[in-house]
């Protein structure tokens, strides 16, 4: 009884001296559930900052998207991803947190000094406290906010830096903690990630655009084989939208090799047209001896106006050494990001195929003038044998009939119709010779009436076109000079006069070619570019001729160009 009796009041002492441990334990516990649920949190905003940045294959989208999740994961009031160059300067600086219109008075990305340059130089993790005691602190521009609080953390792709991650003024004037450092490298490591898919999805896209402009530039010469000239700009055009340039040239060595002349220019044309680059300059003398595309600045190639407000330069061979059928020379505008290496080497797919293009639509052309020139054979032939032996016989016949009259009058008649048989005879003799081959060139006339195609093949208008007198007798070089202007007059006829009609005169005369080009277009009193004006008078004064452009608003334009021919 005594012993049954003990056991149970021990076993009450021991639970009742259990009880002040379990609650140590959880007074112990409850001060940190706090901090874990924030450490919680600040996982679960990393993880949907990480799975933001694939909603979007755009680079300039994710690096967008990577600023922004940075500065909700820690608190910054501001953000920006500084993109690093080749010559370790900031080629883009995506920014978040500044009002627009403070961001433009601010003015221009920053250069990469001070402490955003030492961060490019030592790419590795800084926080600091005060940016503006850093030994490297450079201040800030004109209207910029006030900083003072700073996190940088590299963002590497594929072990090479990419860019910078700049986060500074953290919310309620505190500073950036070890953790929210942690955050960021770790947020910067899967932007990392995404950047490069980002890239390598852009890069395809460009790779497709580049195939398309090249096959759509291709199918567009092969279907009109005969737009030569139309050819270049369609070339020229195409690889201005695809590269995102300002401007975009084919040039070619002149006869002597000294200088490139231009062929055909679009974008910003006013800035390279009627200014020769020198064919021994290090870009070209690269290109014309190796092949191999150029990357260069615009003073390598031009001075005056193109120098300095165009800035990084491509350029390719249209076809082996570009010797033979041009060099495509594209130009960005000063300050614009460099071309990229996907944009060389779809640039060189796409000079090879519009040159082969060329080449097929060339040797088109000309299996059909040999077939125009056998036909042309062929008719003189006939003219020869039989038309003008049958108008001789005519001419006999009617002559004869003399001795059968003697009437003033009829004798008189008849001296006339025999008179116009001679000149029919020496006008069939004159076409016969034209119709010669011409030592197996192709005939002037026949080369201004393509040009003249060729010009308005796209146009909504078609030119009146006049020759008279032995145009075909023209000599090289004013042949050569007078196509020239021929294309430049109808081209500014066309793009900028609005004429409905256009008329176009090419006559030889007193030992003199003359080409006269009249439209009823608006006219102008002082045009704004004169580039093209200024090549024809150019033109006319290097064979020792004039050019007189008459124009009112309102009235029309008549542009006549004067050259004297060689004796």
């Amino acid at each position: 009884m005594v012993t049954a009796s003990v056991p149970g009041p021990r076993r009450a002492s021991v639970a009742q001296s259990s009880l002040p441990g379990a609650d140590q334990v959880l007074k112990d516990f409850l001060p940190h559930t706090e901090d874990l649920l924030h450490t919680q949190e600040r996982l679960q905003g990393l993880l949907s900052a990480v799975m933001s940045l694939a909603e979007n294959l755009s680079l300039e989208a994710v690096l967008d998207r990577v600023v922004t999740s940075a500065c909700q994961l820690v608190g910054a009031r501001y953000g920006a991803l500084g993109v690093i160059g080749p010559d370790d300067a900031l080629t883009h600086f995506v920014t978040v947190g500044m009002e627009e219109d403070q961001a433009r008075r601010v003015g221009d990305i920053p250069k990469g000094r001070g402490v955003l340059g030492h961060l490019i130089r030592d790419p590795r993790r800084i926080r600091l406290s005060d940016l503006n005691e850093h030994p490297q602190a450079s201040g800030f521009p004109e209207h910029h906010p006030p900083m003072r609080t700073f996190l940088g953390v590299p963002v590497r792709v594929r072990g090479v830096a990419f860019g910078n991650l700049y986060l500074t003024e953290k919310e309620g004037g505190e500073h950036f903690t070890a953790e929210d450092e942690e955050l960021a490298v770790a947020l910067a490591a899967a932007a990392g990630v995404a950047i490069e898919n980002a890239r390598l999805f852009e890069d395809a896209t460009r790779r497709q655009r580049w195939l398309e402009a090249g096959m759509d530039v291709s199918e567009r010469l092969m279907g009109n084989p005969t737009a030569e000239a139309a050819g270049l700009d369609l070339i020229a055009e195409g690889a201005l939208e695809q590269s995102e340039s300002a401007v975009a040239m084919i040039a070619f060595p002149d006869p002597g090799g000294r200088v490139l002349r231009c062929g055909t220019a679009v974008g910003d044309s006013h800035l390279v047209k009627g200014h020769a680059i020198a064919a021994d300059s290090t870009p070209i003398a690269h290109l014309l001896t190796t092949g191999e595309s150029v990357l260069c600045r615009a003073p390598d190639l031009w001075a005056g106006a193109a120098a300095d407000e165009l800035g990084p330069v491509l350029v390719a061979a249209l076809g082996h050494k570009g010797t033979h059928a041009g060099i495509l020379i594209l130009a960005r505008p000063f300050g614009a990001p460099g071309y990229g290496q996907v944009d060389v080497e779809m640039n060189e797919v796409y000079c090879s195929r519009a040159a082969l293009a060329l080449e097929l639509a060339h040797a088109h052309l000309m299996r059909e003038q040999q077939i125009v020139f056998s036909d042309r054979d062929r008719i003189a032939r006939d003219l020869h044998d039989l038309v003008i032996q049958r108008i001789f016989a005519a001419g006999l016949s009617v002559q004869s009939l003399r001795r059968h009259t003697t009437d003033p009058v009829a004798q008189q008649r008849i001296n006339s119709i025999t008179g116009e048989l001679d000149e029919t005879i020496r006008g069939l003799r004159d076409t016969i010779y034209a119709l010669g081959d011409n030592g197996g060139r192709e005939r002037l006339s026949s080369r201004i009436v393509r040009a003249v195609q060729d010009g308005t093949w796209q146009a909504g208008t078609t030119p009146e076109l006049q020759m008279r007198g032995p145009v075909d007798g023209i000599p090289e070089p004013v042949a050569g000079h007078l196509l020239a202007v021929l294309s430049e007059g109808l081209s500014n006829a066309l793009r900028h006069s609005g004429a409905l009609h256009i008329t176009i005169t090419v006559s030889v005369r007193g030992g003199q070619v003359k080409l006269l080009i009249e439209d009823d277009g608006k006219g102008f009193r002082n045009p704004g570019r004169t580039s093209g004006l200024s090549n024809m008078q150019h033109r006319a004064a290097a064979v020792g001729g004039t050019f007189v452009p008459v124009s009112a608003p309102g009235h029309g334009t008549r542009l006549s160009w004067t050259v004297p021919l060689p004796r």
